[in-house]
């Protein structure tokens, strides 16, 4: 399919356009329609993405969510670019199972430890997905949260630009998740914020493609401003809550369903959860990620 793209090519795309691609997270099989519908509707590349404690809590292996994407990608004779790309992981076997399924671009997320260890660590996904054509995504400092799926810490510790020059430059890794404020899950006590210079800081020693994680929630103008940054800012925002908290008001539950409870809703309540996500997907991408519209002028036409 030629329009499942890499991470790279997609980021290298959406720098050159000024927008930020989303990757949306809908975290279990029978969703996956419905980001992809977004993407259709609103004209604009996006990336499809699944964590690997996302795969555990929701009951998804990684080849169970690569057949699917791929298979919507087919029925719905999907035409924008996308990306199906594996979120958080920390496990050599599931970043080897998830390349092996179809994902075309996958995260090692070694931030947990010391800078040379993440750098040993991030440098041997990278060859290894490298030499099979799969982008690879890689974290420096420590990006919080507030919900615990994604990650299992609430640490949050800012990168450092000088420390993710000389990641980079070590690993060749192709995006960089930063730490520069927001955090993962629903923001409820503390308030998103973004360290602009600190992005700046980080742009002005490294052209890597800039990912931010915790997107659901921050403000659109705060995206806006991070997209602008001169010399290509961020060029990759995550979101997943969001995508969930719609489905769940929608189906008016408030505890998260498995992915065999969500396969095993009637034809009529996936209708509902669908057109919820659909709806949150279409006005992230139209209202925050400047990406409608852009599909074909990545593809030429």
């Amino acid at each position: 399919m030629n329009n499942v793209w890499t991470l790279d090519r997609a980021l290298t795309a959406a720098e050159q356009s000024g927008f930020a691609l989303g990757s949306f997270s809908p975290r279990l099989t029978p969703m996956i329609q419905a980001v992809l519908a977004a993407g259709e509707k609103t004209a604009s590349p996006l990336s499809v993405q699944i964590s690997s404690r996302e795969l555990v809590r929701y009951g998804v292996t990684p080849q169970e969510f690569a057949d699917e994407f791929y298979a919507q990608v087919a029925a719905q004779q999907i035409s924008v670019p996308v990306v199906l790309h594996l979120d958080h992981s920390w496990d050599f076997d599931v970043i080897a199972a998830a390349i092996e399924a179809g994902f075309t671009s996958v995260m090692i997320d070694a931030s947990e430890h010391p800078l040379d260890e993440n750098i040993r660590r991030t440098k041997e996904i990278v060859e290894f997905a490298h030499a099979r054509g799969v982008s690879v995504e890689a974290e420096l400092g420590r990006i919080g949260t507030t919900d615990f799926i994604e990650t299992d810490s609430d640490e949050e510790l800012y990168t450092v630009p000088a420390e993710a020059q000389q990641f980079v430059e070590a690993t060749g890794v192709d995006a960089l998740a930063v730490s520069v404020g927001t955090a993962h899950g629903v923001y409820v006590v503390r308030q998103p914020k973004v360290d602009f210079e600190r992005l700046s800081a980080i742009r002005a020693l490294s052209s890597v493609h800039l990912v931010l994680h915790g997107g659901s929630g921050v403000p659109a103008e705060m995206i806006a401003q991070a997209i602008r940054i001169p010399g290509g800012g961020v060029s990759k925002v995550n979101i997943a809550t969001d995508l969930e908290i719609a489905m769940l008001e929608a189906l008016g539950r408030s505890e998260h369903l498995t992915n065999a409870e969500c396969k095993a809703l009637t034809p009529e309540q996936l209708a509902v959860a669908r057109q919820a996500v659909e709806a949150t997907v279409v006005d992230k991408i139209t209202n925050f990620l400047g990406s409608a519209g852009k599909a074909p002028e990545l593809l030429g036409t």
